[in-house]
């Protein structure tokens, strides 16, 4: 059986991992298209209007061009 989370699309084979998903994943979270690293959207700004990849290693920038919201990015996983 798959489960697939509502706010990413992201599937799962295991009912486990798709609930431990379910605790961190929000439709106000940000997913990075450079990285793939989704995070709250809070992390991302510090002002507001200026958009960045809090991961130390990506230098994705911009909401809807590196950053896009998890409901309007689909995310799967490699089978």
């Amino acid at each position: 059986m798959t489960y697939t989370c509502r706010n990413c699309k992201r599937t799962f084979t295991n009912e486990l991992q798709y609930e431990l998903h379910r605790d961190t994943c929000s439709s106000e979270a940000l997913v990075c298209e450079c990285c793939g690293e989704q995070f709250s959207e809070r992390r991302a700004t510090r002002d507001g209007w200026h958009y960045e990849c809090p991961n130390d290693d990506c230098d994705g920038t911009g909401i809807d061009d590196d950053l896009h919201s998890v409901r309007d990015f689909s995310v799967t996983t490699p089978k």
